[in-house]
């Protein structure tokens, strides 16, 4: 029997293949995520994000020398154009972070050296940029909005290590800093989510990467996407001690709401990267004594578990990212720009994957508007 589109049709597209693509893995019943082939455990444990990085961008461990290169051509693009400096400082200190930052990333086009970006160094340098100059468009946006003077990049310091620098103005400690660098690792990528769907969409219309990663960005800034991890911290926050967790799990179960951090598209078992999360988490509350939120958490995972976990819901990535940053003194609306500055990796990474081999998406559709009818002159109506 032949299928229709009826048969075919899955809200979402959810499971439908989109492309072929070799940067990403996920196996969500056995909730495994590899990038290119390594897994996320592996990862954290013994890389950086900037070998992450070219590891997402070219397929395989760079040499020293190769890694070194990479490091050094990232520190160098780290500066934002004058002319963007002077725009950022002059927009309205009320406006959200996500909304500057797709703003100012689709801008870097006008400075960029490309132009066809068929060029292989073209495309190496502007994956270059957007992944360096991200951050340090987050961290002047975040401390122009404060009062604050702008902090220069430091090439002396580590990708993760300079946006916490440049976030502050202070040297951000060694545990904080390979805890931002983990957190990076852990956001760098996550195969075909929305925005990076809707940058290898925007890349198939021939576009180039600043453009391709500006739509990626509005994308993420939604709440069912990157957005969540504010609405978990304000959550934990709202709760206010695990002695409420069990009320407030059994009043959402009754008014049948979601609990934010709570499951996942793909993960059928405990996402992989809340449970490094979750690590990290208790090791950053040791050094700031500040173990409420987490044991809030705690108790709310717990529960859950009890509730959902027969459902195949369990904690994702932004159940645990909020407390981190929140423990790191990090603005809650900095949140998902961190995110995107992570995402930027596994972003190009596919802007390269989708202009190597590119085919335009023009996905179907099925109508189910009126047939077909005539038009009445308005004097008819």
């Amino acid at each position: 029997m032949e299928l229709t589109k009826q048969d075919l049709y899955r809200p979402g597209m959810e499971g439908i293949p989109a492309c072929y693509s070799s940067i990403g893995f996920i196996d969500g019943k056995q909730g495994i995520l590899q990038y290119r082939g390594f897994s996320i455990e592996e990862l954290c444990q013994n890389s950086t994000f900037e070998e992450v990085a070219y590891i997402l961008i070219y397929g395989e461990l760079p040499s020293s020398d190769q890694l070194a290169d990479f490091s050094a051509e990232l520190v160098k693009a780290r500066e934002i154009p004058e002319p963007l400096t002077r725009i950022i400082t002059q927009l309205p200190k009320e406006g959200h972070p996500m909304t500057v930052l797709q703003s100012m990333t689709a801008a870097l086009a006008l400075y960029s050296e490309g132009t066809s970006f068929s060029d292989s160094k073209e495309q190496a340098q502007a994956m270059i940029d957007i992944i360096a100059k991200v951050p340090s468009m987050i961290a002047l946006f975040d401390r122009y909005r404060k009062g604050l003077d702008e902090v220069k990049p430091d090439s002396n310091l580590g990708h993760a290590e300079n946006f916490l620098y440049m976030l502050s103005g202070d040297r951000p400690s060694p545990t904080a800093t390979r805890i931002m660098d983990v957190c990076f690792i852990l956001h760098a990528e996550h195969t075909l989510n929305a925005s990076t769907f809707s940058a290898r969409v925007t890349t198939s219309t021939q576009n180039d990467p600043f453009t391709a990663i500006s739509a990626a960005v509005g994308t993420l800034y939604g709440p069912l996407h990157g957005g969540a991890n504010e609405k978990v911290l304000h959550m934990l926050e709202s709760i206010g001690s695990k002695e409420k967790v069990r009320g407030f799990v059994e009043n959402k179960i009754e008014s049948k709401e979601k609990i934010m951090g709570i499951g996942h598209r793909v993960y059928k078992t405990k996402d992989p990267r809340a449970s490094i999360l979750q690590n990290l988490a208790e090791k950053l509350f040791d050094e700031v004594d500040s173990s409420q939120l987490l044991d809030t958490a705690h108790e709310l995972e717990k529960i859950a578990l009890e509730k959902f976990s027969a459902k195949g819901l369990y904690p994702n990535v932004d159940f645990y990212s909020g407390i981190v940053y929140n423990a790191l003194g990090i603005s809650t609306d900095i949140f998902t720009p961190i995110f995107a500055a992570a995402r930027t990796a596994g972003w190009v990474a596919h802007w390269k994957e989708q202009t190597d081999n590119n085919r335009l998406y023009r996905p179907t559709q099925i109508y189910e508007g009126s047939p077909a009818r005539s038009y009445v002159s308005i004097d008819k109506r």
